[in-house]
C-alpha cells in the first residue's frame, strides 16, 4: 500500500502557508479517494480505496491540483461539489452561496412555526424562501416537514441552476421560481417566510475565500447593508398572511435597524443569537 502520510503531511503544510486549516487537506485526500473523513485513519477501508483507484500518480496529481486551488482560497465546498446543511448534502459550485450553519437557525424557527400550524389547521403549511441560492434551507424545510409546500425564490441565473439540480435531486415538494422579491408571486399569501438577504455593506472586506469566488449578488446588501434587506422585509410583508412568520438573517450589528424596518408591518420581532452567540437573525410576525 502507497503511504499516504507524506503526501498529506506536504498538503498541510501548503495549507498552512496560505492560513488555511489543515484539515482541509484531509477533507480533500478522502474526496479523491472516494471515503470519508475518518475512513482516512482506517487502514482497511484506505487500503481498499487504494486498490480500487490504483493508480497512485493519479491520485497524487489529482490531489495536488485540489490542494494547489484550496491555497488559491478557492472554497473547500466548491472543489468538492457538496456543502452540508442539517441532514442533508447540497451541491453547490461557482455562481451560488455556500449555505452557512447559522442558517440552520432560521430553518429551526420555521419547523416550529410549522409543527405549531399542523397541531391547530388541516392541509398544506405555505412557505417562501426569499433568496433561495442553493436550495438548501427551502429543502430543509420540505423534507423535515412533509406537510409544507416550499416555493423558492430566487434571482440569479447561476444560482437558479444548483437550485434546480438540488430540488430534483432532493425533494419534488420545493417549487423554483426566478424573479426579484420586489413583484415576484403577486396574489400569493403564505404561512413563512424565510430570507437570507445579501446584507454585507459595499465596503465591508470580506475573507478571501468569499470575496474572491462567492456571488458578490449574493453577498453584499447595498452602502449600508440594509437596502436589500428592506426589500425582503418589504417582500415578506407582502407575502405573509396575518400571523405569519418571518425568520431573516443579518449581521450581528444590524439587529436594531432590522428591528426598525419590521416595526412598521410586524409585531413580536426578536433578535436571536447564532451558534457562537452573536445577533445574528431576526424573528417577526405579521400583523
Amino acid at each position: 500500500m502507497s503511504d499516504i502520510k507524506p503526501l498529506l503531511r506536504s498538503a498541510k503544510e501548503k495549507l498552512a502557508a496560505a492560513e488555511i486549516s489543515e484539515v482541509d487537506a484531509e477533507h480533500l485526500l478522502a474526496y479523491v479517494l472516494g471515503i470519508s473523513r475518518m475512513d482516512l485513519h482506517n487502514s482497511i477501508k484506505l487500503e481498499e480505496a487504494l486498490k480500487a483507484l490504483g493508480d497512485f500518480g493519479v491520485i497524487e496529481d489529482t490531489f495536488a491540483k485540489l490542494i494547489s486551488r484550496r491555497a488559491a482560497h478557492e472554497p473547500l465546498q466548491y472543489l468538492t461539489g457538496i456543502a452540508y446543511f442539517r441532514h442533508l448534502e447540497i451541491e453547490v459550485g461557482p455562481g451560488v452561496l455556500v449555505p452557512r450553519p447559522e442558517s440552520e437557525l432560521l430553518v429551526e424557527a420555521v419547523l416550529t412555526h410549522i409543527k405549531n400550524l399542523e397541531e391547530k389547521v388541516a392541509g398544506e403549511i405555505s412557505v417562501i424562501d426569499l433568496g433561495a441560492g442553493s436550495g438548501a434551507l427551502s429543502l430543509a424545510i420540505a423534507t423535515e416537514a412533509p406537510r409544507s409546500r416550499v416555493i423558492a425564490v430566487e434571482k440569479s441565473a447561476d444560482a437558479i441552476v444548483w437550485l434546480k439540480k438540488n430540488v430534483a435531486r432532493i425533494s419534488e415538494n420545493v417549487r423554483v421560481v426566478e424573479g426579484d422579491v420586489a413583484d415576484v408571486l403577486p396574489g400569493i399569501k403564505c404561512d413563512a417566510v424565510i430570507a437570507n438577504p445579501p446584507y454585507v455593506p459595499d465596503n465591508q472586506s470580506l475573507p478571501r475565500d468569499v470575496a474572491e469566488h462567492e456571488p458578490h449578488i449574493a453577498l453584499f446588501g447595498g452602502a449600508t447593508g440594509l437596502e436589500l434587506p428592506k426589500r425582503f422585509i418589504d417582500a415578506a410583508a407582502r407575502l405573509l398572511k396575518s400571523g405569519g412568520v418571518l425568520a431573516i438573517e443579518h449581521t450581528e450589528d444590524q439587529g436594531a435597524a432590522i428591528d426598525a424596518l419590521l416595526s412598521r408591518d410586524f409585531i413580536d420581532i426578536a433578535v436571536h443569537q447564532d451558534l457562537t452567540g452573536r445577533p445574528r437573525w431576526s424573528s417577526a410576525v405579521r400583523k
